[in-house]
């Protein structure tokens, strides 16, 4: 057995079904004790302004601290991810993303509440925190290992996930558009992230809160003026979803709701993040802040990433035509996938079909940016884990000379066995948080924000 079927052998034993289903319960646990908090957004709306009003204290703003979280989530998954998953699995597969989506809110809320509450302040006065905190002074003794894989977990996913991967996503782009060679694309991309990590999470915070609106608003402007003019195909995109979800093979034929199941919980988790505690570290980082603030903000995190962004990608790909779920089936069954039926390609010629040539191009900006953006969170997420492993300046400056290398390593080559490393310790990222999460549920529902009496 080669190297990358053993990987893929092990990444899909972790992750189907054991730990979807674990994403699933852990989310439906907090969704059901907190009362079905995330759909009564009239008690959550006054904590978010209360927090935004309020300066920073020793850390980022809030407005950064969400940007910086959602560097990370809205990476080429929210592209890419979302076509592979409605070519593998199907229309329904939409209809399961958003239900772990719905049910990641909840997941999301109790993370960024216990980072909050269990943060701690660095050297230099500012905030810090995450998975690995909550798990030492939250669990104390029972929760120094689980902090300790977590971290070692996160050290590896940012540099294969983090680093390689989103880096190809960029030099496959600037290869395609303008012809530039990996290697140089490669180099550029690494200088350019390695100016803003020196700044340390002060100024990733500060680019964040600049690209992340810019590149958001770009992608949902092009994508709800495709909608707008192919809106008479909503109506059966929807359907599509529906029937795909709950009667596959009737609708479709060879799709199994088992595969719907798969790729719409599989791309909601890998897109917000929630659960797998990454992006706590960004909202530990928000000083002055209270764990509720935290918490609903990263419910608003959760709704962005997969609820708008990846829905806005879903819709114009099922309405555009250039999916044919019989033919996408057949491919399959061939295992002779054309290259224009993948990922980006899908997402692209779908939107040229209502933007012509402005379409390629707005796909293939959104992708830099949000490849950009994501290498930037990660990046940040792997300092932190390494510096509680290792602890010490030392450690900081041996991983951006690391995640600097695999940038451009990344640029050069061909990374299929890089995405199965990447799942692997996403997977592996997520065993120890969800377990500290069901540990600390108590902690975390108890910052959820009270009723007013009327």
């Amino acid at each position: 057995m080669s190297f990358l079927s053993l990987v893929e052998a092990w990444a899909n034993a972790l992750w189907n079904p054991w730990l979807l289903c674990l994403f699933l319960l852990a989310g439906g646990w907090f969704t059901l004790r907190s009362g079905f908090f995330q759909f009564t957004p009239h008690r959550w709306a006054g904590t978010l302004r209360r927090s935004l009003r309020r300066p920073a204290s020793g850390g980022l703003t809030q407005f950064q601290a969400l940007s910086t979280a959602l560097a990370s989530t809205i990476g080429t998954g929210s592209i890419a991810g979302v076509a592979t998953a409605i070519f593998f699995g199907g229309p329904g597969a939409v209809f399961w993303m958003w239900v772990s989506a719905l049910l990641g809110m909840m997941t999301g809320f109790a993370e960024k509440a216990l980072a909050a509450a269990y943060r701690e302040t660095a050297p230099d006065g500012s905030a810090r925190g995450g998975p690995m905190c909550y798990m030492v002074r939250g669990l104390k003794r029972a929760g120094k290992p689980l902090a300790a894989w977590f971290s070692l977990a996160c050290v590896f996913a940012s540099l294969a996930g983090g680093a390689m991967v989103q880096a190809n996503s960029i030099s496959t782009a600037l290869h395609t558009s303008a012809g530039i060679a990996p290697i140089s694309s490669g180099l550029l991309t690494a200088l350019a992230v390695g100016l803003v990590l020196l700044g340390g999470i002060g100024r990733v915070g500060k680019v964040s809160e600049t690209l992340v609106p810019l590149m958001a608003g770009l992608f949902l402007t092009g994508g709800l003026t495709a909608l707008f003019l192919r809106r008479a195909y909503l109506p059966a995109a929807f359907s599509a979803i529906w029937q795909g979800a709950f009667r596959p093979q009737a609708a479709f034929g060879g799709y199994t709701a088992a595969l719907a199941l798969r790729y719409g919980v599989a791309r909601g988790v890998f897109t917000n993040e929630a659960g797998l505690g990454s992006s706590a570290m960004a909202h530990a980082a928000a000083g002055g802040s209270t764990p509720a603030e935290e918490g609903c903000w990263g419910m608003v995190e959760v709704l962005i990433s997969t609820l708008v962004v990846c829905t806005i990608t879903a819709l114009v790909i099922l309405t555009a035509g250039v999916y044919a779920p019989a033919e996408a089936l057949s491919a399959i069954a061939d295992n002779a996938i054309p290259a224009e039926y993948l990922g980006a390609p899908l997402c692209a010629a779908s939107f040229g079909v209502t933007l012509g040539k402005l379409g390629p191009v707005l796909v293939s900006v959104s992708l830099l940016l949000f490849a950009y953006t994501s290498l930037l969170g990660w990046g940040y997420y792997g300092e932190r884990a390494l510096s509680h492993l290792w602890g010490g300046s030392k450690s900081v400056l041996l991983f951006r000379g690391a995640f600097l290398v695999c940038v451009v390593l990344g640029s050069m080559g061909e990374v299929g066995a890089v995405w199965q490393l990447a799942d692997l310790a996403n997977g592996l990222m997520a065993l120890p948080n969800l377990t500290a999460l069901l540990l600390l549920s108590p902690q975390a529902l108890s910052f959820l924000p009270k009723r007013r009496k009327k």
